[in-house]
Parts: C-alpha cells; structure tokens; sequence
C-alpha cells in the first residue's frame, strides 16, 4: 500500500486523483469537473483540480444533491477497493435526507412548464432560503 502514494512531496496527492481514488466521486474527470466548477473546497477555499491534498486536509465535495465532508487520512491515487477507501478518509457529513423530506424540497412534476414566480417563492421557501 505504500506505493500508491505518489506526489513531489511524500503524503501528497492530487485532489482530484483523490476524490476518485476513494470513491467520492465516480470517475476522476466528474471529479475535474466538479473542482473546475467550484464545487470542492479544501480547507475552505476553492479547489483547482492538481491543488495537493495531504492528511489531516477537509475537503468538501457539492455532488449528486448533497454536500460530502471528508477529512482526509491516507492520501492515495490509485483507486482501491471499498474497505481501504473507507480507511482513507473520516466522514463528517450530515446524513443524507430522507425520502419524505426530499419529497418536501419542491419537485415539480415533469411537463408542468417553466414555473411562476409564485412557484419560484414556494420552492424557496421549502428550502429555507
């Protein structure tokens, strides 16, 4: 195992690699995507896709409809199987909705058209903003 960690430094790797390597994310090019895009902050700011991730680091990942929060404790980047990849990463993410409150948040039926400003407020207003 300690040849998957690669790097200019020892114990570091590629944000990107990592959220791949551990599963976060299902390819490493969503994973590119989502740092290009603004969606992964490491330590609280934005991350670039070749920004180094080292343990200890936070990272925060905006993906499938909800926020990941990792704290990272073995940089790796190859990718490895489920049991390593848990190890590799402390999860402090809030849970994810369920079903019924999912429901909640204002999902609109397929073909009702653009909504109203109405709507718009009602959806928002279900989301707490």
């Amino acid at each position: 195992m300690a040849d998957e960690v690669s790097g200019t430094e020892a114990g570091t790797v590629r944000v990107d690699a990592w959220l791949w390597s551990v599963r976060l994310t299902k390819t490493r090019s969503i994973a590119a995507t989502a740092c290009r895009a603004g969606h992964v902050k490491v330590n609280g700011e934005r991350a670039k896709p070749a920004q180094a991730i080292r343990a200890g680091d936070e990272v925060r990942l905006f993906h499938a409809g909800r926020e990941r929060i990792v704290v990272v404790r073995r940089p790796v980047s190859k990718r490895v199987g489920a049991p390593v990849a848990a190890e590799c990463l402390i999860d402090k993410s809030p849970p994810p909705p369920t079903p019924v409150e999912a429901a909640a948040a204002g999902i609109r039926d397929r073909g009702t058209g653009r909504p109203t400003k109405r709507d718009r407020r009602e959806i928002q207003s279900l989301r707490g903003r």
